[in-house]
């Protein structure tokens, strides 16, 4: 998978071909900061909207956003390349809300931005507070699941993540990865007591 999505996005030495992931780590680690905000530019709107996702708050999802690439630039040392750097990436952004919804509970005031209408105009009172209530109903489910399914079953629908590049990051088969899926669906229909999509 090629993340160059900008023509602009050309490699150092200037022969005009879009730079991949790996290329654009090399010339990280050879000291080009450039290389770091091509690769932000690429990833950063997968990130924002799987964890968007996994917390329903654009605010929060910012922040945890940013706090997943602080932590992906303090730890990329580690970074064996096993699987793709936009993967590595979504692990830490997943990590990084479960160590935020771990944490002790605090009273915030209301959100505004929960406040705001939806996607379709004309829906009434009762079908926005039923669309909420849904989603929220669906995201304490999967936070609910075990935790191997979690996190399989957030990569794959939230993340966007493809099931070999699951299952590279895991370790394991992409059999084993869509029998996770499978008894992670299971799971959440009998919690949800509804047909799951």
């Amino acid at each position: 998978m090629n993340i160059a999505t900008k023509s602009s996005d050309i490699d150092p030495q200037g022969r005009g071909r879009p730079l991949d992931e790996r290329s654009l780590l090399a010339a990280l680690t050879a000291g080009d900061r450039r290389a770091a905000d091509q690769l932000v530019d690429c990833t950063y709107g997968r990130v924002f909207a799987s964890l968007l996702k996994m917390c329903g708050r654009p605010d929060l999802a910012a922040d945890l956003t940013q706090d997943t690439y602080q932590k992906a630039w303090a730890s990329l040392h580690r970074f064996d390349q096993r699987s793709l750097f936009s993967t590595w990436l979504y692990r830490i952004a997943y990590n990084t809300f479960l160590n935020h919804v771990r944490r002790p509970t605090r009273i915030v005031p209301a959100d505004p931005e929960r406040l705001r209408e939806p996607s379709d105009p004309h829906p009434g009172p009762d079908q926005r507070i039923d669309q909420y209530e849904t989603h929220k109903r669906l995201r304490r489910a999967v936070i609910a699941l075990p935790e191997e399914l979690r996190f399989t079953v957030t990569a794959r629908f939230w993340g966007e993540l493809p099931v070999k590049e699951i299952a590279r990051l895991e370790n394991v088969t992409g059999a084993a990865i869509r029998k996770r899926l499978k008894k992670a669906m299971a799971g959440l229909r009998h919690t949800l007591g509804e047909q799951i999509q």
